[in-house]
């Protein structure tokens, strides 16, 4: 009769064990979950960012080789050969 209570007890205490060890195997799970998402989030942010940057300076490239080009106009070149 004892050992049929120690039994279950046993069964009882691991089984709880077992339920505590899973309980915080899925609170490691969503921890690493959280920082992998929040990681994907940042490098999203800054891949738009250097985006935003890259347009923004091509945008000013563009805009100064313009200006350059209606300060300076281009000369005729006259040919070397007399006719």
């Amino acid at each position: 009769m004892l050992g049929g209570y120690l039994k279950k007890r046993i069964a009882k205490l691991l089984k709880s064990e077992n339920s505590k060890a899973e309980e915080k195997f899925a609170a490691t799970q969503k921890r690493v979950e959280q920082a992998l998402l929040e990681r994907e989030k940042t490098s999203q942010e800054k891949a738009e960012l250097v985006a935003n940057l890259r347009s923004l300076r091509l945008a000013k490239e563009a805009a100064d080789k313009k200006t350059i080009t209606k300060k300076t106009p281009a000369k005729n070149k006259k040919s070397s050969r007399k006719p």
